[in-house]
Order: structure tokens, then sequence, then C-alpha cells
């Protein structure tokens, strides 16, 4: 923790009687004669803690404490004056933002913890502000996270909905027919073939009961032989077919089953 005092004071013996008084507690003790003075250690050193005079000529204590304030709010000012007039002590504290008015002649003890109890306020500021700054980066970092996640599931989003159109692509330019439905009976694959067969271009979605041939759907409802793959079928509708059934789902998330189609002439 910055342990830097400043005093400023107009009158020499009053820093001096200061200095000797608190240098014994570990201080980094800065002096300043003037309020112009006390801002130019200020804006060099950066205290934590500042301790000034009230009646300086030029610059008041409270004039050099409000612009302390304006130029470094996070430091500890406290007003040392021999007058205690109530006019001083609110203007003190009203444009300074003073932690304390003293009065001279001081009490030793006190003063010391005073000033001791001013560090520990400058030091809890410290870190509450090294908090803010921690969450604020925290937050930073979940954002930029979050950022990175949407942007890569775009990325895969786009790369899935290519592939995508390339399969249907392929899909539709195979030769044979083809068709897939899901476990709930559904049209989910249909390919350019298919839809010339059956003289419909509407088939994704709807149910295959109301879509299809009749001997399809027996033939897509059959149960697989054990330990073979797929099932070959003697369709009549709407033309003589050979149909080729295979389940999916072993790779993918879905289940279902898909029929081929060929012309019962064409060579298999």
């Amino acid at each position: 923790m910055n342990k830097t005092l400043l005093l400023v004071d107009d009158e020499e013996n009053i820093l001096s009687a200061l200095y000797r008084l608190l240098r014994q507690d570990g201080y980094t003790i800065l002096r300043a004669n003037s309020g112009a003075e006390g801002l130019a250690l200020l804006e060099q050193h950066r205290p934590g803690v500042i301790l000034s005079d009230q009646r300086m000529p030029n610059m008041t204590g409270v004039q050099f404490l409000s612009e302390a304030h304006k130029r470094y709010p996070d430091t500890v000012r406290m007003v040392l004056s021999g007058y205690t007039d109530l006019k001083s002590v609110t203007d003190a504290i009203n444009e300074g933002a003073i932690y304390k008015f003293l009065t001279k002649p001081w009490d030793d003890e006190f003063l010391k913890a005073t000033v001791a109890d001013a560090f520990r306020l400058y030091g809890i500021l410290q870190e509450n502000a090294q908090l803010q700054r921690d969450l604020v980066h925290a937050n930073q970092l979940l954002e930029q996270h979050f950022q990175d996640t949407v942007t890569e599931s775009r990325h895969q989003a786009a790369h899935s909905m290519a592939a995508l159109r390339v399969a249907q692509e392929v899909m539709d330019n195979l030769p044979l027919a083809m068709v897939g439905v899901s476990d709930e009976w559904r049209i989910v694959l249909a390919n350019q073939a298919l839809e010339k067969l059956l003289g419909r271009d509407d088939l994704y979605g709807q149910l295959a009961a109301e879509v299809l041939p009749a001997d399809w759907c027996a033939g897509l409802e059959a149960n697989m032989p054990a330990g073979q793959g797929t099932v070959q079928l003697a369709l009549q509708q709407p033309q003589a077919l050979l149909g080729t059934v295979f389940e999916i789902g072993q790779r993918s998330g879905g289940k279902g089953k898909v029929l081929l189609l060929q012309t019962a002439g064409a060579s298999s």
C-alpha cells in the first residue's frame, strides 16, 4: 500500500514538528509550504493521504484540497487548522471532500491515530477500486468469451448449412429416387427424382402414409432381418420398382429409414 503522506503548511516550524512526530510511524513524508507547491508534489508522487493547513496565503487549504480532489479523488484529505469557525469547517467538508478536520494545537497520539486511520481508509478504497477493475476485466473476458462462442457457433452453423446444401445437391443429382422418414413417420428427406416420380414437391414434413403409395409404406414398416442392414422390395406403385430400405441413426442422432427406388428394368 502507498504510505506516502503529504504535509502542507506555510509555517516551516509546523511542518518540522509534524515531520518529527509522524516519521516514527514509517511514512514517506513530503512537505510543501503552499498549495501550489503541494499540487506539484501531488502530481509527482501521488501520496495516499494529505494533511493541509487551512489558513495559507494565495491558496487556502480548502481551495488546495478541492483541487487535489478534482485531480486525484482517491487521496484521503484532512485539514489541520488553528481556527475552528463553522464556515471554515463547512467549506472544508463541502468543497474539499475532507475526511477529518483537525485543530491546532493537536494531541500527538490523537493525530497519529487519525493519520493511521486515514491510511487504513486509503487502503480500503484502493482495494475496492482494484476489485472494481477486476470485476470490469472479468466481465470483459466473459463478454469476449460469449462473443467468441457465438461467432464459433455461427461458423459451425454456416458449415453445417453448407454441408446440408451439398448433400441435398448430391441427392438431387442421383438417378435413384430417395425418400427418408423419421421415427414419427414424417418425410425428412426427398430428392428431385422422387418428386418427379410422385409428381409433387411438397413432401417435406408430410406424414408418409398420406403422400406415399401404400406398398412403399408397408416396405418401410417392415422389420429389418437380424444382422442385415437393408431389405429388398418389389413395388408396383406408381410403376414397377425395385426398392432398398435401410435404417439410419447409427452415426447420426436421428432415427428413421430411407427407401431407395429404381425402375424394375434398371441394373442394380
